[in-house]
């Protein structure tokens, strides 16, 4: 693919002229955040550079990748040449050893984590953070995988004496979500955002007048629907494997969001929380 001493993305400038002008804007933002593009969906670098799928597509094959996988695998590694870092995203395989299937996860892990602080709005942070801590009620959302990090959340939460609750039922969020108002909350939880129930839970909950949090992929169906949405981007292929990255990035952001507006009286409910289950702790 890439010359010897050349960089993907010094290849991309040298063609961008011969690109059409929709895959040139492709070109455009892949060059103006890079490390962000590698973790970037098909959707999101669309998004980004207000082209239709097809035409990010059609950019890969341009510069002469079968697909947007492996133009990304190949960006990640001229970027780790160019600044020292290794960005390669690779699936574990059956034929890796144990340390080889480690050093993938672990090293996808941090990158997925590091991509998701670059791109962090503090703004949007901030305001979700005050939007959850003067609720009424809040309420967690999320199915399947989503659901662990839903509860993962009402246990942050509830600690700060707040009213939560965690819903991984479509039946029952959707149930309870007619039952909000405009001084609660619902936080919803997908990683791709198209889960048709949780985004029906969701417009139950806006039209009774609460305020969504989204914890999802920018510009999916769920963001949408969203009044704040921290976005949560991450790349993985849950036709191998159950997805593990986003998880740890969602439960990254709601501890992130625990942590900004623990002020003076919430951290005094979070130390009598910790002071009554000491007594249940072994001695030293």
């Amino acid at each position: 693919m890439d010359e010897p001493g050349r960089t993907l993305l010094s290849r991309i400038e040298a063609l961008r002229d011969d690109l059409t002008p929709s895959e040139a804007r492709v070109a455009d933002v892949v060059l103006a955040s890079p490390h962000r593009a590698i973790e970037w969906s098909i959707g999101a670098m669309s998004t980004a550079a207000d082209v239709s799928e097809p035409t990010v597509a059609r950019f890969c094959k341009s510069l002469g990748f079968s697909g947007l996988k492996e133009f990304k695998i190949q960006l990640a590694r001229s970027l780790g040449e160019t600044v020292g870092t290794p960005f390669v995203h690779q699936d574990v395989t059956p034929d890796d050893s144990a340390g080889d299937a480690a050093l993938k996860v672990i090293g996808r892990a941090v990158h997925a984590l590091e991509g998701f602080g670059s791109r962090l709005d503090s703004g949007v942070l901030k305001s979700a953070a005050v939007a959850i801590t003067r609720a009424r009620r809040v309420e967690f959302y999320g199915q399947g995988n989503s659901g662990v990090v839903a509860l993962d959340a009402q246990h942050k939460f509830f600690r700060l004496g707040l009213a939560t609750a965690a819903y991984s039922d479509p039946h029952v969020h959707a149930m309870s979500a007619a039952l909000l108002g405009p001084e609660d909350v619902v936080v919803a939880i997908s990683a791709g955002g198209r889960t048709l129930d949780l985004i029906r839970s969701v417009e139950i909950a806006k039209a009774a007048g609460a305020t969504i949090v989204g914890l999802t992929t920018r510009g999916s169906p769920l963001a949408r629907h969203c009044d704040l949405t921290i976005a949560t981007d991450v790349e993985e292929d849950a036709d191998i494997y159950a997805p593990m990255t986003s998880r740890l990035v969602h439960l990254t952001a709601i501890d992130v969001l625990a942590a900004i507006e623990v002020g003076p009286k919430l951290a005094g409910h979070l130390e009598r929380a910790k002071q009554s289950v000491r007594e249940k702790r072994a001695a030293r």
